[in-house]
């Protein structure tokens, strides 16, 4: 996790100096722009689209990993390596891959949330917290669980934002202390 901070502060250093600190305007295609008008509810186009976008994601990787050798491979690697290396997995590789597969989907969620988030060199150390507070809460090990707790602690941001705006920020914390108090191994044991 500290590696993970230092390259994400290196990052922004980097970003900063070569396109300097200011807000950087995104153009998104016309077929993404505009609401969708239903009775009573007004969508945006690009929420949407994203809706769409992580339910996609979300259904190939659980497919990935429940229905793929590779999928076998990685959780019997991330189980138990040395035995997995036993039988002859190549645990390193397996571990590389999924390392690469995890840097690619974060570099896809960012690149989608650029509309919606803003995008400036500081953009991840304003969300960082966010990430970290879905991945203790959703718990290691699933996808299921991480999704849940993004989910609710989103909606509870939200939700404290707009009704208790004084408190507003700080209503994830507490709902994540009370998560962990109830779950201490995370909502993936829910979301199994």
């Amino acid at each position: 996790m500290l590696f993970s901070l230092g390259l994400t502060l290196m990052a922004v250093a980097a970003t900063t100096w070569f396109f300097g600190p200011g807000q950087r305007p995104v153009r998104l295609p016309s077929f993404l722009l505009g609401q969708l008008h239903l009775p009573g509810l007004d969508l945006g186009v690009y929420r949407l689209f994203l809706i769409a976008v992580v339910a996609a994601i979300t259904v190939a990787l659980v497919a990935l990993l429940r229905g793929t050798r590779f999928g076998a491979r990685i959780r019997a690697s991330v189980d138990d390596a040395r035995t997995s290396a036993g039988l002859g997995i190549d645990v390193h590789r397996v571990f590389a891959l999924t390392f690469i597969l995890g840097s690619g989907l974060a570099a896809l969620g960012g690149a989608l949330s650029i509309d919606v988030l803003g995008l400036d060199p500081t953009f991840p150390l304003k969300y960082l917290v966010y990430f970290l507070l879905v991945v203790v809460v959703g718990g290691a090990g699933t996808i299921a669980g991480p999704l849940a707790a993004s989910m609710v602690l989103g909606v509870f941001d939200v939700a404290g934002k707009y009704y208790v705006p004084e408190a507003g920020a700080f209503v994830i914390y507490g709902l994540m202390v009370a998560l962990l108090l109830l779950f201490p191994g995370g909502l993936r044991r829910l979301a199994r």
